[in-house]
């Protein structure tokens, strides 16, 4: 006789939703992750976000077909009760199978070896300025193109971080390495981890770092209430100082901007350092070491102190137009309180992302992000494809009435400054002064 199914229901599946005790739905099978978190290749984060309720769409989402067989080792043995699945996520699952039959996954074309080679001529003209030129012009030009040789490693740090670039783990590991730690003093383990969690909570303000830029940024008031930002275990207090700061952020947007890989430095170094577990972290500190013992002394090699200052703030400077288009995305779209849900993915996904509208002969420009609703949602996805599969993506958003968004280069940037200008004049309000009942204004923000 076979064994009757045991079942729990949604109650109890959300009881298992804390560091040490992860249980998540996929397909209405029960698996404990709790163990598997520590070894997850996306971190343990995405797992302890979704925990408690249904990942399947997130699975499919992040995963190849081949990551189904490992699934059972996890299974309790349990299935949830009542399991149903919305008609978004029936077609979001068939459009994701019809793009897998197709091979899209897998064909990825030659774009990355031709761009590894732009990158190599882009930084070796630019050491060649520095080096064989007296011209303060030639040396200036030689900083934007080292910026933005940096701009386009970072597209080849993202897709590898998504997907394998190159035709092995091995090679696109090196291809890592190479790019962002050795070229750009970037951490690919850190990127790796603050992606990750943006690409499950999008546009969450507690729980996507990529919204948490208090006290410089907000992005809406509903920042003022000090919300607690999951990713770095911190309150996000709206003091005197947010207050001024956010006040003017709609001017100080592009300053900041061009100089946001400062941050960038300063958390590859705090995660490098830090006590969590970082996978090959010998291989990430070698990398950034290389990074700031060749950059240094490239800038050393200039004339004099106004030059070699010329020379960083141009490359850091043009590298900032890199940092404005992650920001055209999300900053303008909507946002809500509270963890993600895996129930909605299709919708929140939709909801949270901006596409920028450009020619295809422009595409080598955007890097793929001109396409980010269709990126959120198969996020293994080459670059390459994005375009051809817009059109399904947009169909099925037309048949559910969710949102589908797009703006020019341009308007995008007007959407974000006037998202920025709209959260600077509330926080500018005398009469809406910095909450002091966090409880009560908590109560409101949620309810």
């Amino acid at each position: 006789m076979a064994e009757s199914k045991r079942y729990i229901s949604q109650t109890e599946l959300e009881n298992h939703q804390k560091p040490g005790d992860l249980w998540i739905s996929i397909q209405g099978k029960i698996y404990d992750v709790t163990e598997w978190s520590r070894e997850h290749p996306g971190g343990a984060l995405p797992l302890l976000n979704l925990a408690g309720q249904d990942a399947t769409d997130a699975f499919v989402a992040y995963h190849p077909g081949l990551a189904w067989q490992y699934l059972d080792k996890f299974f309790t043995g349990y299935y949830l009760k009542d399991y149903s699945v919305s008609e978004v996520s029936k077609d979001f699952r068939k459009l994701a199978a019809e793009f897998s039959k197709m091979g899209l996954f897998e064909k990825k074309e030659h774009g990355t070896g031709i761009l590894l080679c732009i990158i190599a001529l882009l930084f070796s003209i630019s050491v060649y300025g520095v080096l064989c030129s007296n011209s303060a012009l030639v040396h200036l030009l030689s900083g934007a193109l080292l910026g933005f040789s940096w701009i386009q490693s970072g597209w080849i740090g993202h897709d590898s971080g998504h997907y394998q670039v190159m035709s092995s783990r091995k090679f696109n590991r090196v291809a890592q390495i190479l790019t962002g730690n050795c070229l750009a003093g970037i951490s690919i383990g850190w990127w790796k981890w603050n992606h990750n969690a943006h690409h499950i909570a999008c546009n969450s303000l507690e729980f996507d770092p990529d919204l948490q830029h208090m006290p410089i940024f907000a992005v809406s008031s509903k920042l003022f209430n000090s919300l607690t930002s999951y990713f770095y275990e911190r309150k996000m207090n709206f003091d005197s100082i947010a207050r001024f700061l956010v006040s003017y952020q709609h001017w100080t947007f592009y300053p900041v901007m061009c100089f946001a890989r400062i941050n960038l430095f300063a958390q590859s170094f705090l995660f490098l350092f830090s006590k969590r577990k970082v996978p090959n972290r010998g291989q990430e500190i070698l990398g950034i070491l290389v990074y700031w013992t060749w950059f240094p002394l490239l800038v050393s090699c200039l004339p004099n102190w106004g030059e070699r200052l010329m020379f960083v703030v141009a490359s850091f400077a043009v590298t900032g137009i890199q940092h404005v288009q992650f920001c055209l995305n999300h900053f303008s779209s909507s946002v809500y309180v509270g963890p993600p849900s895996g129930n909605n993915w299709f919708e929140k996904q939709t909801d949270g992302t901006l596409d920028i509208v450009c020619s295809s002969w422009m595409d080598w420009f955007h890097g793929g992000l001109q396409f980010q609703i269709e990126h959120h949602l198969f996020p293994r996805l080459p670059r390459c494809h994005l375009r051809k599969v817009s059109p399904f993506v947009q169909e099925l958003c037309k048949k559910h009435n969710l949102q589908y968004d797009t703006a020019s280069f341009w308007k995008a940037n007007v959407m974000t400054i006037e998202t920025l200008r709209s959260a600077a004049l509330q926080a500018r309000i005398l009469s809406n002064p910095v909450p002091k009942n966090l409880v009560l204004e908590a109560v409101k923000t949620h309810g």
